[in-house]
């Protein structure tokens, strides 16, 4: 009987106790503030009706009591291009928020321009105003602005100046008989999963040195800067002769994609590309289907996810003075090519498989891989002479003519490139690419220099 009575009392005890702590009013701090992880939130460029990604930062409390936060306020109310979301709530206002010490709340923020006629970037400003113990504390937000050219599923023709970024969505169509042509300097951004498409049409991209044409994505942010994967990327099909010179392709999915040929182009190539820089695509650098045509010259195509230069069902291509290099994130070689589709059985031709004064290299043991039809009654001209070639072991087909040999990775054999992570593909005098080459009619390498005689292997020519 003593133990039900002790055992009741307690119980009593505990529900008085229960009692009177909940009675008890908060304890609330009335001479403390707020503190924040930073005191200005800034954008990076954001385009015209485009929207940020979410930022963020902390709000916290560093009292050991409850602080209440009277009000949350976006100063620039409803007309504001910045929205706010605190700790899961949305909404530009939010009141007597009891905030319990030590503790911290998160403040996310996006923004969204409707600037319009503005060729440079401006500056956009706001501040969110906090609101404790009659003590107003404010954190500013800024982003640069950005007009646009937006193109939305629309037909592309005439002349793409550079005074404003192009911004593509869904595609932009090049169709037949048309002719887009891109100035030097121009920026062109494609949202996720838009394509330039160049249908029977031309397209001329006239890039200069120190003055590219750039393609890619439209997210500025520096977390994108090197985000494969983000557009689909150029697409060529049975394009009537087309130029790209000096442009930088990068981030998307394919760099370049030719499909097919006209049979009007005659000896022209349906793209040539000349002086430019390819990396850091989910897929392809470039790719030939179906019979394309491409004639390039003085080339960077680096790090892509699995070629650098894939060949499939047949084609024709000139290159002379590019790098083909692997260093992607899957393990394929640098240069795939094959005659033939998914059916062994049927082949197509490939009239021209010219590569000269190339480098062909990667992280790989063989970087260049020809999957051929046995037998094949067709034709299969390849030429590559005087390239620098990574393989398992040195081929002897004679197609292969004064070639530089890295064989099973060996290490008294690498082209020696400055940094490969930065894609800095310069070299030391001392690499096995200096003067390796054959003089051509390229006189210049891809930074404007003169070549020397004989030249060096690849795009770059160390002076």
């Amino acid at each position: 009987m003593r133990y039900l009575t002790f055992v009741i009392s307690s119980v009593v005890i505990a529900l008085l106790l229960l009692t009177h702590q909940s009675c008890r009013k908060d304890s609330f701090t009335t001479t403390g503030n707020l503190e924040f992880s930073l005191d200005t939130l800034v954008f990076d460029t954001v385009f015209t009706t485009i929207g940020s990604t979410t930022e963020q930062f902390k709000i916290y409390n560093t009292n050991n009591k409850n602080i209440l936060i009277e009000e949350v306020q976006l100063m620039g109310g409803d007309d504001s291009p910045f929205r706010l979301n605190l700790d899961g709530i949305s909404g530009i206002n939010h009141e007597n928020i009891n905030m319990v010490g030590n503790d911290s709340l998160y403040m996310f923020v996006e923004v969204t321009l409707d600037i319009n006629n503005q060729i440079s970037p401006l500056v956009i400003e706001d501040s969110i105003r906090f609101r404790t113990n009659g003590l107003d504390q404010y954190v500013n937000l800024a982003v640069w602005g950005q007009d646009a050219y937006f193109h939305y599923q629309d037909q592309a023709q005439g002349i793409w100046p550079a005074d404003k970024p192009h911004v593509i969505y869904g595609y932009s169509l090049v169709d037949s008989s048309q002719t887009l042509t891109i100035e030097a300097g121009t920026q062109v951004h494609l949202h996720k999963n838009a394509v330039l498409y160049v249908n029977k049409g031309s397209l001329q991209v006239n890039g200069f040195l120190d003055n590219e044409v750039v393609f890619q994505g439209d997210r500025l942010e520096p977390l994108y800067d090197n985000v494969p994967g983000q557009y689909y990327g150029i697409y060529f099909n049975q394009a009537q002769p087309s130029i790209i010179d000096y442009a930088i392709i990068k981030n998307g999915t394919s760099g370049i994609h030719v499909f097919s040929e006209e049979d009007n182009i005659g000896g022209s190539y349906a793209v040539t590309v000349k002086n430019t820089k390819i990396f850091n695509h989910s897929s392809y650098g470039i790719f030939l289907f179906d019979g394309a045509s491409m004639k390039g010259e003085n080339l960077l195509v680096s790090k892509n996810g699995y070629h650098s230069l894939l060949v499939l069902k047949g084609g024709r291509f000139n290159f002379n003075h590019c790098n083909f290099m692997g260093y992607g994130a899957a393990q394929s070689p640098a240069i795939g090519i094959r005659n033939y589709y998914d059916d062994p059985a049927i082949g197509s031709d490939i009239t021209e498989g010219v590569i000269y004064n190339s480098v062909i290299s990667g992280n790989l043991e063989t970087e260049i891989v020809m999957d051929t039809i046995q037998n094949f009654s067709g034709q299969l001209n390849f030429d590559i002479q005087h390239c620098f070639v990574q393989a398992e072991e040195e081929y002897q087909d004679s197609f292969y003519e004064n070639c530089v040999w890295r064989v099973a990775l060996d290490n008294f054999m690498l082209p020696g490139f400055n940094n490969i992570s930065e894609f800095d593909f310069g070299f030391s005098n001392s690499s096995v690419l200096q003067g390796a080459g054959f003089g051509t009619a390229i006189f210049t390498d891809i930074l404007g220099n003169f070549r020397n005689n004989p030249p060096d292997i690849g795009a770059i020519e160390q002076n």
